[in-house]
């Protein structure tokens, strides 16, 4: 092949236009001596897409490596597919991820949320699985700030209108509110879908000759650089970078899942991957180094929706609802015709070779001459190690002397004023904008721990949760990222089900900044422990980082999806209390500890402390009780005790079912303990459960079996949440105070 040129009109490549593109000086000059020349313009593009942190994760893959990324019910390894595949018995296999489309969201949330909702659909039927649900974390600042109030009303609107139009429903999530997230909201999206054994695809390339497929959707300008924008701070240059959000389709992608689905099944497509991050420079490199094999790509082929676009523009572009397929060879035609009888493009763009090498060409010009090896994850991409500082602050929150914080007078009161805080509030403004019932697989709904799906397959189902308290992770680095694995698995082995798996979706400030770093590698080494004791690996996941401005950083905000397995979903617990005349017993004990505790941050304004102290081995113990009490049939609800503590979870079991509110009267034993330390705190591994009285004897047996404290509450029944000599809080006052605070504050002008 000839030497490649710069397409007419685009600029020379040289040092200051690679530090342009996100590159530095020794990264540019490891692809002049990779290519042994200078790149023209395109290639520069390539590279600089390909080496940010968004796809090469080079800053964070030598410490992701240290995670257990395989083992379990795991059927391919972390990173080696789409997204993660577990065994979930009887034939059928799960494949589940996490992504963040934060940057996009924060200049124009709308967009940045609906197209992060379409890109993680995308790489689940990718993978030939079938969509079944959609979950979210998302983060922002205070909603008394107009600008909050924009951003959470643009990123609903924007999750709720893509995947209601696209048809999978929205199961469960969560929000959390803090000025940290002021400039950089988190905005977080999981998808989980279902596949039997041996039908999932490959995103690989192999068979030279096997022809190159681009299908879906035209190829137009939006997204250019998006990888790039994602790896670097927010500042007031990005309103300058609108172009690089993209603009999503569900109605197009409806169409592209179930056309995606049907030319899998055909047999006849050897490998597919999704057009996300970087577009088409993403999808030819990573198939072509997974294969081992190299691609001869013409630009001219790809359909384009505008005129005058540059080879640099369509290999970085990063429009929406397009995928790249290696076909089996004299099957084109098929698979042609199964994406057109669908109204989609299904052009050829190229060839499978077999050198090493990715040719592009574009109007008789070759532009692009590259080993693909050179630039992907785990090839020639870099990989860095960052210093890393234990930082300064922490010598600082952690000091905490709870006698200088007043005890409530009140504690009735506090309690309401809990209820309406913006991080316990009932979130039922925002899940109400998305279908949660199309499909109807979901058993049990929003609102609860963790979203139960039936499977339809006997009556096996999944039980399904997103977690982090970035408060926690903030104070305690390590502990908090266990306690995210921790609160996760533990709000799904509440309905019954056993944690198998987890996704990750890492989000922290600038790793070039040494206390940030410390704070990743930190949180990694929290996950890694609590995943091995728990035997849920991690499937894979996504890493944000520069979630920043110049004036502040988010928490560190690792958060995790977990997947549970419920052999029999007709056994599975609710969150809230059944009938009147049920025990209610607290599996765990209270130790009254007040550190990173909502209670201190939203009645005192005080975010200090260590994080809660966690025990894995008894967590552990308490997931495999929860999993036999309700295979046994012996509870009726089960919910776990975390933001709020113990008053804040005994009131969400009076109210979270609206249909039927049921008061209690329990009576709490507070030896030692300050009121608000045995109200508030928020110790972990407890779980507050219900039960017919003749079963008590049967929970308690079972719990003395697992090492797992259990005591006698009290009983449902009445119209209040009665704790003797403490509180008397009518239901009604707690469902108001609970369910109206967000709406309220969404109806202040923004």
């Amino acid at each position: 092949m000839s030497t490649p040129v710069n397409f007419p009109g685009e600029p020379e490549s040289t040092l200051a236009a690679a530090q342009q593109h996100g590159l530095t000086e020794e990264e540019y000059g490891k692809i002049l001596s990779i290519l042994g020349r200078v790149p023209t313009y395109t290639e520069l593009g390539i590279y600089s897409v390909m080496w940010s942190e968004h796809c090469s994760y080079k800053n964070s893959i030598a410490q992701i490596k240290t995670l257990p990324r395989s083992g379990g019910r795991l059927l391919v390894g972390a990173g080696e597919e789409n997204a993660g595949l577990v065994d979930i018995g009887e034939g059928l296999a799960v494949a589940f991820k996490i992504e963040s489309h934060n940057h996009p969201s924060a200049v124009e949330p709308y967009q940045g949320a609906a197209t992060g909702v379409g890109g993680i659909m995308r790489d689940i039927f990718t993978m030939g699985a079938r969509p079944i649900a959609s979950l979210n974390s998302l983060r922002f600042g205070s909603l008394d700030s107009p600008r909050t109030r924009h951003l959470v009303d643009g990123v609903v609107r924007g999750i709720g209108d893509y995947g209601n139009s696209f048809g999978v429903p929205t199961v469960a999530g969560e929000v959390y509110f803090d000025p940290c997230y002021h400039d950089n909201p988190l905005v977080n999206a999981m998808s989980v879908g279902v596949v039997k054994h041996g039908a999932w695809a490959s995103a690989t390339a192999q068979g030279t000759g096997n022809p190159i497929m681009i299908v879906g959707s035209s190829t137009g300008r939006d997204g250019i650089h998006g990888a790039t924008f994602a790896s670097e701070e927010i500042s007031e240059a990005s309103e300058k970078k609108r172009p690089s959000v993209q603009v999503g389709d569900p109605f197009t992608e409806k169409l592209l899942l179930e056309a995606t689905l049907e030319a899998i099944r055909s047999g006849f497509v050897v490998g597919i991957q999704d057009m996300g991050a970087a577009g088409i420079t993403c999808s030819t490199s990573e198939m072509s180094a997974k294969g081992k094999c190299g691609m001869r790509i013409d630009l001219d082929k790809v359909p384009a929706r505008e005129t005058g676009m540059s080879a640099y523009e369509l290999m970085l572009s990063e429009s929406q609802e397009r995928m790249l397929v290696c076909v089996a060879k004299g099957h084109e035609d098929k698979i042609r015709a199964i994406f057109e009888k669908w109204d989609l493009h299904a052009e050829i763009i190229g060839e499978v070779i077999g050198e090493d090498r990715l040719y592009i060409s574009y109007k008789g010009n070759l532009v692009a001459d590259l080993p693909p090896e050179t630039l992907v994850l785990g090839g020639g991409a870099p990989v860095y190690i960052r210093e890393a500082i234990r930082p300064e602050y922490l010598d600082t929150v952690n000091a905490l002397d709870i006698a200088s914080v007043p005890e409530p007078v009140d504690p009735g009161a506090v309690l309401l004023a809990l209820m309406a805080a913006s991080d316990i509030a009932s979130k039922r403004w925002v899940y109400e904008q998305y279908d949660s019932m199309v499909r109807t697989n979901n058993v049990v709904m929003t609102g609860g721990d963790a979203a139960v799906v039936y499977v339809k397959e006997g009556h096996k189902g999944l039980a399904v949760k997103t977690d982090c308290n970035g408060r926690y992770v903030y104070l305690n680095p390590r502990r908090g990222a266990q306690i995210a694995v921790a609160e996760s698995a533990r709000n799904v082995a509440c309905t019954g089900a056993t944690p198998v798996a987890v996704t990750n979706c890492l989000n922290f400030g600038n790793p070039y900044k040494p206390g940030v770093y410390w704070q990743f590698k930190e949180a990694i080494a929290g996950i890694g422990e609590a995943c091995r004791v728990f035997d849920t690996p991690v499937t894979g996941g996504n890493v944000s980082f520069y979630n920043e401005s110049p004036t502040a950083s988010v928490y560190p905000t690792p958060v995790i999806g977990m997947l549970g397995v419920l052999d029999d979903i007709r056994r599975s617990p609710r969150a809230a209390f059944r009938q009147p005349d049920r025990d209610v017993l607290l599996l765990g004990v209270t130790h009254g500890h007040l550190g990173g505790s909502t209670y201190l941050a939203a009645i005192h304004g005080i975010v200090a402390g260590d994080a809660p102290g966690l025990d894995l081995q008894e967590e552990l113990r308490l997931y495999r009780l929860l999993a036999e009490l309700a295979s046994a049939g012996l509870i009726e609800t089960a919910h776990d005790c975390a933001d709020g503590g113990l008053a804040v979870a005994l009131a969400e079991c009076c109210i979270i079912d609206e249909g039927k509110k049921i008061g209690a009267r329990v009576r709490l034993d507070g030896t030692g303990l300050r009121v608000d330390q045995l109200l508030f705190g928020e110790d972990q591994t407890r779980v507050v459960i219900g039960c017919v009285p003749e079963h008590t004897t049967g929970v308690a047996a079972l719990a003395q079996k697992h090492g797992i404290a259990c005591a006698g509450l009290g009983t449902t029944g009445g119209d209040a949440l009665v704790i003797e000599g403490i509180l008397d809080v009518p239901v009604e006052e707690l469902g108001h105070a609970y369910y109206g605070a967000i709406a309220s504050k969404m109806k202040q002008s923004t």
